[in-house]
């Protein structure tokens, strides 16, 4: 399991004092409101930013970091990611999953058999969806619904999965 969580991506700044116009990542937009530090990514090394004031703009959330206070020194930074510790995760309910740790579990039916493993959750709305990737390089989507995913096991880095007719070519 990653012990650092993306919770947004820099895409742009934000008027010309430092502030940084941030897509989030997370499901609850809200969520940017109870952080007090992130860390930012610059794909060279982590840096801590401490979050002195939050707003919120259509789908973005407006962040103002701590020391950062003009476009120049913010500008450089947009494409990079915002990470949080697990620690400073929301409490997840019985069931609900981070998505990072779901990537890479063995997926299996429920008679043992392999199936393959999930690459990627899309995020349609009405229910997430799996995407299991076959050994023989073919996808199978499986949607997150009680009669199709039977358990998920992070320890064991397992699912196991009904498929309902329709499902495999």
């Amino acid at each position: 399991m990653e012990d650092l969580l993306r919770v947004g991506v820099i895409s742009s700044t934000h008027g010309i004092k430092g502030e940084a116009k941030v897509f989030p990542t997370t499901d609850d937009m809200n969520r940017f409101k109870k952080l007090k530090m992130v860390i930012l990514d610059t794909g060279k090394e982590q840096k801590e930013l401490e979050i002195e004031n939050v707003k919120f703009f259509k789908q973005f959330v407006i962040l103002k970091f701590k020391g950062i206070d003009n476009i120049n020194d913010i500008e450089k930074y947009k494409g990079k990611d915002l990470l949080i510790t697990r620690e400073n995760a929301v409490d997840l309910s019985e069931g609900e999953f981070f998505i990072c740790d779901l990537i890479g579990l063995q997926a299996e039916e429920e008679d043992g058999s392999s199936l393959g493993e999930l690459t990627e959750v899309l995020q349609t709305g009405a229910n997430d969806v799996f995407v299991i990737k076959t050994k023989q390089g073919k996808e199978i989507l499986i949607p997150y619904i009680d009669d199709c995913v039977k358990k998920i096991d992070i320890n064991e880095r397992k699912i196991v999965v009904h498929l309902l007719p329709g499902l495999v070519e």
